[in-house]
C-alpha cells in the first residue's frame, strides 16, 4: 500500500513538472523549447491554439539561440547597413537587430551585405534566417514575407533661417507665398513634389548636389531647401552652422492622396510568424522606453524618423 501511494505521489510530481514546464517555455525569447500541446486539456493548451503551426514558426529562433548565432541579411546601404573603417558592420538597422536579438536571447549575430534585390529571395532560400536595412513595407512584399513593426519612417525634411522668418511647416505653405525660393537638388524627387503641390516653377531653384543647397541657404538665395530627412540632417550637421535650422514640425506633403512617407523593418520567412512576433515585442519595448531614438541618433535619425504607432499590419493591407 505504501507503494502503491509513493508511485502516485511520484507520478503527481512529475505531472506538475511537466506542467510547469510547458508554461516556462511559451514564450521563444527564453531560450528553451517553443511551447506544445499539454495534455489533459490545460490552461496553456488552450492560450495556444493552433500549436503544431506556432512550433514550425518558432523553430528558427529556437535553433538560432540553441546553436548560439544567426544569419541576417543586410542591404550594403549607408546609414542602415555598412562597414566602417574599421571593417565593422554597423549601422541603423545592424544596430536594431543586434539589440533584439540579444534580449531574444541569441549571442552572435552573423550580419551579410548583399544588394538589395536579393535580400528577399537569400531570406527565401534560408541564406539568411532574416533581412533588414533600408526596406519599406508595403503590400506587394507583405506577399512574400511578414515584416515586424516599423524601426523607422522616412520622409521629406525641409530648413530654413534660424527662427524660420517666412514661417514654413509645409509645401502647402510655400506656395501660399510666391515670394518663397526652394533649393533643390538636381533630379530629386522633391522637385516633383513641389510642383504636385502648387509650388510654382519660379519659386524652385536647382542646384547640383546637397552641398550646394546649403550653401544656397546660407547665402540668402534661397529661403528654404529640402530633401530626405536623414540626408538633410546629416548636411545639417556637417555643416555646423547655428544660422539655419531644421523645420522639425514639417508636414509631409501628400502626392495622389498618398503621404511620401515611408516606413522601414525587418522581414522575416512567412513560416516564422512567432519570431517576428517576438522580434516584434521588444521593438515595441524599446521604442516607449526611447531606447530606440538612441540607437538610431547616430546615423542621422531624429524624432521625425520614429515611425509612431504605425504597423506592419496597416501598411501591408492592399489598396482599396
Amino acid at each position: 500500500m505504501k507503494k502503491a501511494w509513493g508511485l502516485m505521489a511520484t507520478v503527481l510530481l512529475l505531472g506538475g513538472v511537466i506542467g510547469c514546464g510547458a508554461k516556462e517555455t511559451a514564450a521563444p525569447a527564453s531560450g528553451g523549447e517553443p511551447a506544445k500541446a499539454a495534455s489533459g486539456g490545460s490552461a496553456a493548451a488552450e492560450e495556444n491554439k493552433g500549436a503544431a503551426a506556432t512550433s514550425i514558426e518558432s523553430e528558427t529562433l529556437k535553433k538560432a539561440i540553441e546553436q548560439g548565432y544567426i544569419k541576417v541579411g543586410f542591404a550594403n546601404e549607408k546609414p542602415y547597413a555598412y562597414k566602417d573603417k574599421d571593417g565593422k558592420l554597423t549601422g541603423e538597422a545592424v544596430e536594431i537587430a543586434r539589440n533584439i536579438l540579444t534580449k531574444l536571447g541569441v549571442k552572435e549575430m552573423r550580419g551579410e551585405l548583399t544588394e538589395f534585390g536579393s535580400l528577399i529571395g537569400g531570406l527565401k532560400a534560408k541564406r539568411f534566417d532574416m533581412i533588414t536595412a533600408g526596406m519599406y513595407i508595403n503590400p506587394e512584399r507583405a506577399k512574400e514575407v511578414v515584416f515586424a513593426d516599423p524601426e523607422y519612417s522616412i520622409g521629406e525634411g525641409l530648413a530654413v533661417k534660424k527662427g524660420n522668418p517666412k514661417k514654413l511647416h509645409s509645401y502647402e505653405d510655400i506656395k501660399k507665398d510666391s515670394s518663397v525660393k526652394i533649393a533643390v537638388m538636381a533630379g530629386a524627387a522633391e522637385e516633383g513634389y513641389l510642383k504636385k503641390n502648387g509650388v510654382k516653377e519660379d519659386q524652385i531653384s536647382i542646384v547640383p548636389d546637397q552641398p550646394s543647397a546649403i550653401a544656397a541657404l546660407q547665402s540668402g538665395r534661397v529661403d528654404a531647401i529640402t530633401m530626405t530627412g536623414p540626408s538633410l540632417q546629416a548636411m545639417l550637421e556637417s555643416a555646423q552652422d547655428d544660422n539655419i535650422e531644421r523645420v522639425m514640425d514639417f508636414k509631409q506633403p501628400v502626392i495622389d492622396g498618398k503621404s511620401v512617407r515611408g516606413y522601414g523593418a525587418t522581414a522575416f520567412r512567412k513560416e516564422d510568424q512567432a519570431f517576428r512576433d517576438a522580434f516584434t515585442e521588444e521593438l515595441n519595448k524599446m521604442k516607449k522606453s526611447g531606447e530606440l531614438l538612441k540607437i538610431i541618433q547616430p546615423f542621422g535619425f531624429t524624432e521625425q524618423e520614429l515611425p509612431g504607432d504605425m504597423t506592419a499590419e496597416e501598411l501591408s493591407k492592399p489598396a482599396q
